[in-house]
């Protein structure tokens, strides 16, 4: 692929000692660049302000298809933004996404970009839903991943609470999964809810907690008041 602007300058700033310490934590073949995750967040911050939101779209889709692990965190932060209106084509872009996760790493930054436009359009729940079946379990880890906003609630509506319990009855279906990621992610979304509402997360881990793993049932439990140990600030 031959280098545009924005991806030009990603590659001005390589640091090769570092781009090699990734590609050995990572773990996933493609092209790393050792550009700290600050430094993307203020290039994207700069590049978004300069473009509206068609040429926005263009550049994070270009920069996706560029494989390079700090590009494809660069498209993730042009979309991370409450406000995108029209938001179809954004949401169409990261959801287009998702089955391409092959790491922790971008697959957190783009469901960082996903969960602003779900909490814009909670009805893309629906299609969220669809992904808990999905043979990749990155895919699967998404649709976690992607709500946790709906544990930060502090005072929920009706609707909230409806679209939370929707989503604890998604855990429940993963509850039985294996897979190491799937089961920490469970543990860290309950965790969150217990934050806000601990009887939910109790009545939750009495129903489906013997499903889980240990190390994801105490990650859920790990702020319980219950536990002796003080909640966070």
């Amino acid at each position: 692929m031959t280098d545009f602007p924005e991806l030009a300058q990603l590659r001005a700033l390589a640091d090769p000692d570092k781009a090699a310490q990734a590609a050995e934590y990572h773990k996933v073949a493609r092209e790393y660049l050792g550009v700290a995750v600050p430094v993307i967040d203020d290039l994207a911050r700069t590049w978004r302000e300069g473009l509206d939101l068609p040429a926005r779209l263009d550049l994070a889709a270009r920069l996706w298809d560029s494989d390079v692990h700090e590009g494809r965190i660069a498209a993730a932060k042009l979309l991370t933004q409450a406000r995108i209106r029209p938001d179809d084509a954004a949401w169409r872009l990261i959801a287009g996404w998702v089955a391409q996760f092959d790491g922790a790493a971008i697959a957190d930054h783009v469901m960082k970009a996903g969960e602003k436009r779900l909490v814009a359009d909670p009805s893309r729940l629906a299609e969220v839903e669809g992904w808990l079946d999905h043979p990749d379990p990155w895919v699967r880890r998404a649709a976690l991943t992607g709500t946790l906003p709906w544990t930060r609630i502090r005072n929920p509506k009706p609707a909230d609470l409806a679209q939370r319990d929707q989503i604890l009855g998604w855990l429940s279906r993963l509850a039985g999964d294996r897979q190491n990621d799937i089961q920490k992610t469970i543990g860290v979304w309950l965790r969150d809810l217990s934050k806000h509402d601990p009887q939910r997360v109790r009545d939750w881990l009495a129903a489906d907690g013997a499903q889980l793993r240990p190390a994801a049932r105490r990650e859920a439990a790990r702020w319980l008041p219950d536990d002796g140990k003080a909640q966070p600030e």
